[in-house]
Protein backbone atom coordinates (compact mmCIF):
# COMPACT_ATOMS: atom_id res chain seq x y z
CA UNK A 1 0.00 0.00 0.00
CA UNK A 2 2.88 2.14 1.01
CA UNK A 3 4.60 1.08 -2.20
CA UNK A 4 1.06 2.09 -4.25
CA UNK A 5 1.00 5.66 -2.87
CA UNK A 6 4.47 6.67 -3.52
CA UNK A 7 3.85 5.56 -7.24
CA UNK A 8 0.77 8.21 -7.39
CA UNK A 9 1.43 11.33 -9.12
CA UNK A 10 2.13 14.32 -6.59
CA UNK A 11 -0.68 16.65 -8.22
CA UNK A 12 -3.05 13.41 -7.60
CA UNK A 13 -1.89 12.72 -3.98
CA UNK A 14 -2.28 16.23 -3.29
CA UNK A 15 -6.19 15.89 -4.37
CA UNK A 16 -6.66 13.02 -2.32
CA UNK A 17 -5.54 14.50 0.44
CA UNK A 18 -7.28 17.85 -0.38
CA UNK A 19 -10.50 15.70 -0.27
CA UNK A 20 -9.78 13.39 2.77
CA UNK A 21 -9.15 16.60 4.40
CA UNK A 22 -12.74 17.90 4.05
CA UNK A 23 -14.03 14.39 4.02
CA UNK A 24 -12.84 14.25 7.88
CA UNK A 25 -13.59 17.93 9.36
CA UNK A 26 -17.03 18.73 7.57
CA UNK A 27 -18.30 15.33 9.18
CA UNK A 28 -16.68 16.17 12.29
CA UNK A 29 -18.17 19.67 13.09
CA UNK A 30 -21.49 17.99 12.33
CA UNK A 31 -21.14 15.12 14.54
CA UNK A 32 -19.33 17.35 17.36
CA UNK A 33 -22.51 19.80 17.34
CA UNK A 34 -24.82 16.78 18.03
CA UNK A 35 -22.39 15.20 20.40
CA UNK A 36 -22.07 19.05 22.76
CA UNK A 37 -26.25 18.68 22.33
CA UNK A 38 -25.81 15.41 23.63
CA UNK A 39 -23.28 16.09 26.19
CA UNK A 40 -25.12 18.92 27.79
CA UNK A 41 -28.63 17.47 27.57
CA UNK A 42 -26.81 14.55 29.84
CA UNK A 43 -25.42 17.14 32.33
CA UNK A 44 -28.94 18.71 32.53
CA UNK A 45 -31.04 15.76 33.00
CA UNK A 46 -32.83 15.78 29.40
CA UNK A 47 -32.67 13.33 26.85
CA UNK A 48 -31.45 15.78 24.06
CA UNK A 49 -31.57 15.22 20.42
CA UNK A 50 -33.63 11.96 20.09
CA UNK A 51 -36.57 12.71 17.39
CA UNK A 52 -35.32 12.26 14.11
CA UNK A 53 -35.64 9.60 11.99
CA UNK A 54 -35.96 8.40 7.90
CA UNK A 55 -39.08 6.88 7.04
CA UNK A 56 -37.03 4.34 5.42
CA UNK A 57 -35.22 3.42 8.31
CA UNK A 58 -38.60 3.89 10.84
CA UNK A 59 -39.88 0.30 10.39
CA UNK A 60 -36.26 -1.27 11.45
CA UNK A 61 -37.31 -3.45 14.53
CA UNK A 62 -34.57 -2.50 18.19
CA UNK A 63 -31.99 -0.71 16.01
CA UNK A 64 -34.08 1.87 14.26
CA UNK A 65 -35.47 2.73 18.40
CA UNK A 66 -32.28 2.51 19.17
CA UNK A 67 -30.17 5.07 16.84
CA UNK A 68 -33.23 7.57 16.97
CA UNK A 69 -32.96 7.77 20.68
CA UNK A 70 -29.12 9.05 20.31
CA UNK A 71 -29.85 11.15 17.66
CA UNK A 72 -27.42 9.73 15.28
CA UNK A 73 -30.30 10.81 12.62
CA UNK A 74 -30.03 14.46 13.62
CA UNK A 75 -26.43 14.88 11.99
CA UNK A 76 -28.51 14.42 8.87
CA UNK A 77 -31.24 16.69 9.62
CA UNK A 78 -28.73 19.06 10.51
CA UNK A 79 -26.99 18.97 7.10
CA UNK A 80 -29.75 18.69 5.18
CA UNK A 81 -31.14 22.21 6.73
CA UNK A 82 -28.15 23.89 6.63
CA UNK A 83 -27.83 22.77 2.76
CA UNK A 84 -31.47 23.67 1.53
CA UNK A 85 -33.03 26.44 3.88
CA UNK A 86 -33.45 29.53 3.00
CA UNK A 87 -30.68 31.79 3.22
CA UNK A 88 -31.45 35.73 3.32
CA UNK A 89 -28.79 38.66 3.00
CA UNK A 90 -29.98 41.50 4.66
CA UNK A 91 -29.49 44.42 2.38
CA UNK A 92 -27.05 46.92 4.70
CA UNK A 93 -24.39 44.36 4.14
CA UNK A 94 -21.50 44.77 2.01
CA UNK A 95 -21.71 41.31 -0.08
CA UNK A 96 -18.47 40.26 -1.29
CA UNK A 97 -16.86 40.62 1.94
CA UNK A 98 -20.04 38.59 3.74
CA UNK A 99 -19.72 36.31 1.67
CA UNK A 100 -15.73 35.48 2.03
CA UNK A 101 -15.71 36.07 5.69
CA UNK A 102 -16.82 32.30 6.84
CA UNK A 103 -14.73 30.83 3.61
CA UNK A 104 -11.94 32.70 5.05
CA UNK A 105 -12.62 30.99 8.70
CA UNK A 106 -12.49 27.60 6.86
CA UNK A 107 -9.19 28.30 4.99
CA UNK A 108 -6.79 28.07 8.27
CA UNK A 109 -8.88 25.54 9.87
CA UNK A 110 -8.59 23.00 6.70
CA UNK A 111 -5.01 23.71 5.97
CA UNK A 112 -3.31 23.43 10.01
CA UNK A 113 -4.54 19.93 10.05
CA UNK A 114 -2.35 19.10 7.05
CA UNK A 115 1.05 18.96 9.65
CA UNK A 116 -0.57 17.79 12.45
CA UNK A 117 0.60 13.91 12.67
CA UNK A 118 -1.56 11.95 13.84
CA UNK A 119 0.23 8.44 13.86
CA UNK A 120 2.68 6.77 13.13
CA UNK A 121 4.50 3.18 12.10
CA UNK A 122 7.94 1.63 11.42
CA UNK A 123 9.82 1.42 7.88
CA UNK A 124 12.09 -1.50 7.61
CA UNK A 125 14.75 0.17 8.69
CA UNK A 126 13.73 0.04 12.26
CA UNK A 127 12.50 3.98 12.16
CA UNK A 128 9.00 5.90 13.31
CA UNK A 129 7.77 7.42 10.27
CA UNK A 130 4.79 9.83 10.85
CA UNK A 131 1.60 9.34 9.13
CA UNK A 132 0.95 13.09 8.40
CA UNK A 133 -0.75 14.82 5.04
CA UNK A 134 2.90 17.76 5.26
CA UNK A 135 6.09 16.72 7.20
CA UNK A 136 6.84 19.92 7.73
CA UNK A 137 10.34 20.77 9.80
CA UNK A 138 8.40 23.75 11.06
CA UNK A 139 5.93 21.69 12.07
CA UNK A 140 4.33 24.36 15.23
CA UNK A 141 4.99 27.42 13.47
CA UNK A 142 2.65 26.69 10.52
CA UNK A 143 0.18 25.45 12.95
CA UNK A 144 0.58 28.86 14.76
CA UNK A 145 1.20 31.30 11.61
CA UNK A 146 -1.93 29.54 9.57
CA UNK A 147 -4.62 29.36 12.49
CA UNK A 148 -3.85 33.25 13.70
CA UNK A 149 -5.57 34.33 10.19
CA UNK A 150 -8.62 32.75 11.46
CA UNK A 151 -9.32 36.32 12.95
CA UNK A 152 -9.56 37.84 9.84
CA UNK A 153 -12.82 36.10 9.31
CA UNK A 154 -14.24 37.02 12.50
CA UNK A 155 -13.29 40.54 11.63
CA UNK A 156 -14.70 40.68 8.51
CA UNK A 157 -18.11 38.98 9.25
CA UNK A 158 -18.42 41.74 11.91
CA UNK A 159 -17.75 44.71 9.59
CA UNK A 160 -19.15 43.90 6.51
CA UNK A 161 -22.27 42.76 8.52
CA UNK A 162 -22.64 47.17 8.61
CA UNK A 163 -24.41 46.25 12.20
CA UNK A 164 -23.86 47.06 15.61
CA UNK A 165 -23.85 44.08 17.33
CA UNK A 166 -21.60 42.28 14.95
CA UNK A 167 -19.24 44.70 14.62
CA UNK A 168 -18.59 44.74 18.37
CA UNK A 169 -18.72 40.92 18.36
CA UNK A 170 -15.73 41.21 15.77
CA UNK A 171 -13.72 43.86 17.62
CA UNK A 172 -13.55 41.80 20.87
CA UNK A 173 -12.94 38.47 19.56
CA UNK A 174 -9.94 40.24 17.48
CA UNK A 175 -8.56 41.79 20.76
CA UNK A 176 -9.21 38.41 22.56
CA UNK A 177 -7.18 36.06 20.04
CA UNK A 178 -4.22 38.36 19.53
CA UNK A 179 -4.45 38.84 23.73
CA UNK A 180 -4.14 35.05 24.08
CA UNK A 181 -1.59 34.28 21.15
CA UNK A 182 1.60 35.19 23.44
CA UNK A 183 0.99 33.14 26.16
CA UNK A 184 0.02 30.37 23.99
CA UNK A 185 2.87 30.49 22.05
CA UNK A 186 5.18 31.53 25.46
CA UNK A 187 4.22 28.44 26.82
CA UNK A 188 5.53 26.18 23.85
CA UNK A 189 9.02 27.83 23.84
CA UNK A 190 10.34 25.43 27.20
CA UNK A 191 9.40 22.14 25.15
CA UNK A 192 11.20 23.10 22.01
CA UNK A 193 14.45 24.58 24.11
CA UNK A 194 14.64 20.58 25.32
CA UNK A 195 13.81 19.24 21.98
CA UNK A 196 16.66 21.48 20.34
CA UNK A 197 19.63 20.44 22.50
CA UNK A 198 23.20 22.07 22.01
CA UNK A 199 24.73 20.69 18.88
CA UNK A 200 21.35 18.97 17.88
CA UNK A 201 19.89 19.63 14.82
CA UNK A 202 17.48 22.40 15.10
CA UNK A 203 13.62 21.51 14.55
CA UNK A 204 10.40 22.63 14.90
CA UNK A 205 9.06 19.33 13.99
CA UNK A 206 6.02 18.30 16.09
CA UNK A 207 6.92 14.28 15.16
CA UNK A 208 10.27 15.45 17.31
CA UNK A 209 8.47 16.76 20.09
CA UNK A 210 6.69 13.21 20.78
CA UNK A 211 9.91 11.22 19.82
CA UNK A 212 11.37 13.22 22.59
CA UNK A 213 8.66 12.23 24.96
CA UNK A 214 9.59 7.87 24.65
CA UNK A 215 10.35 8.60 28.31
CA UNK A 216 8.43 11.53 30.40
CA UNK A 217 6.13 13.49 29.09
CA UNK A 218 6.41 17.01 28.55
CA UNK A 219 3.07 17.69 30.71
CA UNK A 220 4.46 15.66 33.40
CA UNK A 221 7.67 17.54 34.34
CA UNK A 222 6.24 21.17 32.41
CA UNK A 223 2.96 21.22 34.01
CA UNK A 224 2.53 25.10 33.94
CA UNK A 225 3.16 24.83 30.32
CA UNK A 226 0.48 22.40 29.81
CA UNK A 227 -1.91 24.29 31.78
CA UNK A 228 -1.15 27.97 30.27
CA UNK A 229 -1.47 26.11 26.99
CA UNK A 230 -4.65 24.56 28.37
CA UNK A 231 -6.03 28.10 28.96
CA UNK A 232 -4.73 29.72 25.61
CA UNK A 233 -6.61 27.38 23.61
CA UNK A 234 -9.99 27.80 25.04
CA UNK A 235 -9.70 31.24 24.61
CA UNK A 236 -7.91 30.94 20.87
CA UNK A 237 -11.24 28.68 19.83
CA UNK A 238 -13.49 31.16 21.86
CA UNK A 239 -14.92 28.28 23.94
CA UNK A 240 -16.65 29.41 27.38
CA UNK A 241 -15.59 31.01 29.35
CA UNK A 242 -13.72 32.82 26.98
CA UNK A 243 -16.73 33.25 24.09
CA UNK A 244 -16.62 37.16 24.09
CA UNK A 245 -16.59 37.30 20.15
CA UNK A 246 -20.28 35.44 20.34
CA UNK A 247 -21.49 36.77 24.15
CA UNK A 248 -25.11 36.05 23.09
CA UNK A 249 -26.39 37.71 26.54
CA UNK A 250 -24.55 41.04 25.21
CA UNK A 251 -24.13 40.79 21.70
CA UNK A 252 -27.21 38.83 20.35
CA UNK A 253 -25.40 36.77 18.56
CA UNK A 254 -21.73 38.40 17.97
CA UNK A 255 -19.90 38.43 14.84
CA UNK A 256 -22.58 35.81 12.99
CA UNK A 257 -25.75 37.63 13.73
CA UNK A 258 -26.75 38.36 10.15
CA UNK A 259 -25.58 34.93 8.93
CA UNK A 260 -28.21 31.59 8.61
CA UNK A 261 -28.32 28.80 6.74
CA UNK A 262 -24.66 27.06 5.02
CA UNK A 263 -22.69 30.39 5.84
CA UNK A 264 -23.37 30.71 9.48
CA UNK A 265 -22.65 26.76 9.30
CA UNK A 266 -18.93 27.33 8.27
CA UNK A 267 -17.85 29.29 10.82
CA UNK A 268 -19.19 26.16 13.59
CA UNK A 269 -17.01 23.83 11.55
CA UNK A 270 -14.43 26.40 11.64
CA UNK A 271 -14.78 26.32 15.42
CA UNK A 272 -15.10 22.45 15.87
CA UNK A 273 -12.25 21.99 13.19
CA UNK A 274 -10.08 24.29 15.58
CA UNK A 275 -10.73 22.57 18.90
CA UNK A 276 -9.80 18.97 17.32
CA UNK A 277 -6.63 20.28 16.11
CA UNK A 278 -5.62 22.53 19.35
CA UNK A 279 -6.48 19.22 21.07
CA UNK A 280 -4.52 17.24 18.90
CA UNK A 281 -1.68 19.83 19.17
CA UNK A 282 -1.76 19.79 22.86
CA UNK A 283 -1.43 15.98 22.87
CA UNK A 284 1.40 16.28 20.81
CA UNK A 285 3.12 18.81 22.94
CA UNK A 286 2.29 17.60 26.39
CA UNK A 287 0.90 14.03 26.44
CA UNK A 288 3.56 11.78 24.15
CA UNK A 289 1.42 11.92 21.01
CA UNK A 290 0.62 8.44 19.85
CA UNK A 291 3.01 6.68 22.63
CA UNK A 292 0.12 5.27 25.37
CA UNK A 293 1.88 5.78 28.34
CA UNK A 294 4.60 7.50 30.12
CA UNK A 295 8.15 5.90 29.77
CA UNK A 296 5.99 3.29 27.40
CA UNK A 297 6.61 4.33 23.32
CA UNK A 298 5.27 3.29 20.22
CA UNK A 299 7.86 0.52 19.60
CA UNK A 300 7.92 -1.16 22.51
CA UNK A 301 4.32 -1.52 22.03
CA UNK A 302 4.89 -2.20 18.49
CA UNK A 303 7.82 -5.23 19.73
CA UNK A 304 5.29 -6.82 22.60
CA UNK A 305 2.28 -7.45 20.55
CA UNK A 306 5.01 -8.17 17.26
CA UNK A 307 3.63 -5.66 14.93
CA UNK A 308 7.28 -3.86 14.04
CA UNK A 309 6.97 -5.79 10.57
CA UNK A 310 2.84 -4.84 9.99
CA UNK A 311 2.93 -0.91 9.45
CA UNK A 312 -0.73 -1.18 8.45
CA UNK A 313 -1.55 -2.35 12.20
CA UNK A 314 0.60 -0.58 13.96
CA UNK A 315 -0.24 3.00 12.22
CA UNK A 316 -4.09 1.98 13.30
CA UNK A 317 -3.10 1.48 16.48
CA UNK A 318 -0.66 4.67 16.96
CA UNK A 319 -3.86 6.39 15.05
CA UNK A 320 -6.28 5.10 17.65
CA UNK A 321 -4.42 6.02 20.43
CA UNK A 322 -4.18 9.38 19.17
CA UNK A 323 -7.32 9.95 18.56
CA UNK A 324 -8.40 8.30 22.27
CA UNK A 325 -6.42 11.19 23.74
CA UNK A 326 -7.84 14.16 21.58
CA UNK A 327 -11.68 13.24 21.59
CA UNK A 328 -11.36 13.28 25.65
CA UNK A 329 -9.55 16.89 25.01
CA UNK A 330 -13.16 17.45 22.92
CA UNK A 331 -15.50 16.11 25.62
CA UNK A 332 -13.09 18.73 28.29
CA UNK A 333 -13.98 21.76 25.83
CA UNK A 334 -17.86 20.78 25.87
CA UNK A 335 -17.69 19.46 29.59
CA UNK A 336 -16.37 22.93 30.71
CA UNK A 337 -18.56 24.57 28.43
CA UNK A 338 -21.92 23.41 30.42
CA UNK A 339 -19.85 23.98 33.91
CA UNK A 340 -18.31 27.05 33.73
CA UNK A 341 -19.70 30.55 33.48
CA UNK A 342 -18.76 33.14 30.89
CA UNK A 343 -16.21 35.69 32.01
CA UNK A 344 -16.79 39.40 31.74
CA UNK A 345 -14.71 40.77 28.77
CA UNK A 346 -12.61 43.38 31.72
CA UNK A 347 -11.86 39.68 33.61
CA UNK A 348 -10.66 38.30 29.58
CA UNK A 349 -8.27 41.00 29.12
CA UNK A 350 -6.87 41.20 32.55
CA UNK A 351 -6.60 37.27 33.05
CA UNK A 352 -4.74 37.72 29.43
CA UNK A 353 -2.22 40.33 30.27
CA UNK A 354 -2.28 40.53 33.78
CA UNK A 355 -2.16 37.17 35.02
CA UNK A 356 -1.38 34.46 31.77
CA UNK A 357 1.51 36.49 30.03
CA UNK A 358 3.48 37.57 33.06
CA UNK A 359 2.98 33.76 33.79
CA UNK A 360 4.31 32.40 30.50
CA UNK A 361 7.28 34.46 30.69
CA UNK A 362 8.24 33.75 34.31
CA UNK A 363 7.45 30.17 33.58
CA UNK A 364 9.85 30.46 30.15
CA UNK A 365 12.92 32.14 32.16
CA UNK A 366 12.45 29.07 34.63
CA UNK A 367 12.68 26.11 32.44
CA UNK A 368 15.56 28.37 30.18
CA UNK A 369 17.90 28.00 33.43
CA UNK A 370 16.56 24.43 34.11
CA UNK A 371 17.35 23.16 30.87
CA UNK A 372 20.57 24.93 30.25
CA UNK A 373 21.74 23.10 33.86
CA UNK A 374 20.21 19.73 33.08
CA UNK A 375 21.21 19.18 29.20
CA UNK A 376 24.73 19.05 29.94
CA UNK A 377 24.01 16.39 32.62
CA UNK A 378 22.05 14.63 30.07
CA UNK A 379 24.68 14.83 27.47
CA UNK A 380 27.23 12.75 29.51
Amino acid sequence: MIEFWNSLHPLLQAVIKGLAVIGVMFPFGGACSLIERKISAAMQGRPGPNRAIPFWFAWVPVIGPFLQRLGVFHLMADGGKMFFKEDPVPGHVNKFYFYLAPVVGMIPALTTVTVVPFGAYLNEAGQLVPLVLANLDVGILAVFAVSSLGVYSLILAGWSSNSKYPFLGGIRASAQLISYELSMTLSVLPVFLWVNAPGGEGTLSLFHVVGAQDGAWFGLWMPLCAIIFLVALFAETNRLPFDMAEGEADLVGGFHTEYGAMKWGLFFVAEYSHMLIGSGVFVLLFLGGWNPLPWVPLSDVAAWLHLADQPLLLGLLSIGIFLGKTLFFIFLFMWVRWTVPRFRYDQVMKLGWQKLLPLALGNLIFYAILIAWLQPKFSH
